[in-house]
């Protein structure tokens, strides 16, 4: 039984930030930028959250279908690291915003970066056991950078934004390889949220976490599918990005370990299978649960697929859970895809300049977890919201009334 990604879209913010600039104004060290293969990063505004974030990535799909596939939607899942609400889950806001059936499912779920995958897999599995053919369900990948890492090199790849898929039978841009799935799981403390408004970690042990989980994921994988080879059994290879850098560094690590391969066969291999997906997460910079997924759509619309092509990917997140699985590209994956034109948005967003960025970082605060009451001005950052985002259609968060989150359509 065929199931998988029927359509999928990425919400970019509408605000960007040049990670040269930063690291310009932050005093770091430049010999360090090149490390991170990064250009841009998108930055939400203070009216901008996980929720919005997320319904501005689905609407469009939604808006796509016919009334009854809508009411076809049984199941919203949202993977987020960024939830605002030890109780209650971010699902039941979107799935309100996005007027979608009460006879549905609902949840969130959270394992940091892995949550978008944790995700679509139970929904994969949950409509493929559905006795109705016709099921779908809707997950969403979706996340908002704390307060902003000043002074530190987590700012730069500090991102915003979610991305958004369709799940279904009719899997029109990737089918997921039924029990093709490698797992690596251990307790660590790489990077972690304890309160809203803090971002830590330690950056080596989480690279070396990663490392670790992205072979031995791969290893499990083999282990469960006869005949897998990393280089002959995937056309292209798609690894969770944090920033582009670590990917780079990773991919070179596993085909040491795994191929034996020395530095030309692996830059020539990384050119061919793998920079293609780092596009969009260069220019976007860390969207969390979402980055495995923007390199799946970055990937998408930079490689035309003729016909189907089997891609591997590797999903991890901190703390740590990891997976290693496969599936295939259609060729009416890049149709797909091109219906939601993510490079023009990615073009098209506001250039904030360090000072217009320093009063949005400061006013973040006022949209995360805890706050119980706040109504959302929009006049310290009024260029940038009227050029971006007014008759735009968006969602923004309009006020906070005793911890309820009420929102609008801009």
């Amino acid at each position: 039984m065929a199931v998988g990604i029927e359509s999928i879209n990425a919400y970019v913010g509408r605000a960007s930030l040049g990670v040269r600039e930063l690291f310009q104004a932050r005093g770091l060290q430049m010999q360090r930028f090149d490390n991170l293969m990064m250009e841009r990063k998108s930055v939400n505004l203070p009216c901008e959250d996980p929720v919005s974030n997320a319904v501005n990535a689905a609407k469009p799909l939604i808006d796509e279908l016919a009334q009854a596939d809508r009411d076809r939607i049984q199941l919203v899942i949202v993977g987020t690291e960024s939830g605002l609400d030890f109780g209650k889950p971010v699902s039941t806001y979107i799935h309100d915003y996005l007027g979608l059936t009460p006879r549905c499912r609902s949840f969130e779920v959270k394992h940091a970066c892995y949550g978008g995958t944790a995700a679509l897999q139970t929904a994969a599995a949950i409509v493929a056991a559905s006795p109705e053919e016709s099921a779908k369900a809707l997950v969403i990948a979706t996340d908002a950078a704390s307060a902003a890492a000043r002074n530190s090199y987590w700012e730069p790849s500090q991102g915003a934004g979610a991305v958004a898929m369709l799940v279904g039978r009719n899997p029109a841009v990737l089918e997921l390889d039924e029990g093709a799935n490698g797992f690596y799981s251990h307790e660590v403390m790489d990077t972690l949220r304890p309160r809203p408004d803090l971002e830590a970690g330690d950056t080596d042990l989480s690279l070396l976490s990663y490392l670790n989980c992205l072979e031995q994921s791969f290893r499990g994988y083999c282990e469960r599918v006869d005949g897998a080879d990393l280089m002959t059994s995937f056309s292209y290879l798609v690894l969770h990005t944090p920033f582009a850098g670590m990917v780079r560094g990773a991919h070179r690590k596993l085909l040491r370990s795994v191929a034996g391969l020395g530095p030309e066969a692996i830059a020539a291999d990384f050119s061919a299978r793998v920079r293609h997906c780092l596009h969009y997460c260069s220019d976007v910079g860390n969207v969390y649960s979402a980055a495995l997924y923007l390199a799946l759509c970055s990937l998408i619309d930079h490689v035309q697929f003729t016909g189907e092509e089997r891609i591997g990917l590797f999903s991890y997140g901190s703390g740590c859970a990891s997976e290693f699985y496969s599936g295939v590209v259609t060729s009416r994956a890049g149709q797909v895809l091109a219906r939601h034109g993510i490079a023009a948005a990615i073009a098209d967003r506001y250039p904030l300049r360090m000072d217009e960025y320093e009063v949005l970082s400061d006013m973040s605060l006022d949209r995360m977890a805890g706050i119980q009451d706040h109504q959302y001005e929009v006049t310290a950052y009024e260029a940038v919201y009227k050029n971006h985002f007014d008759g735009r259609g968006l969602l923004v968060l309009d006020k906070i009334d005793n911890f309820h989150r009420v929102y609008r359509w801009t």
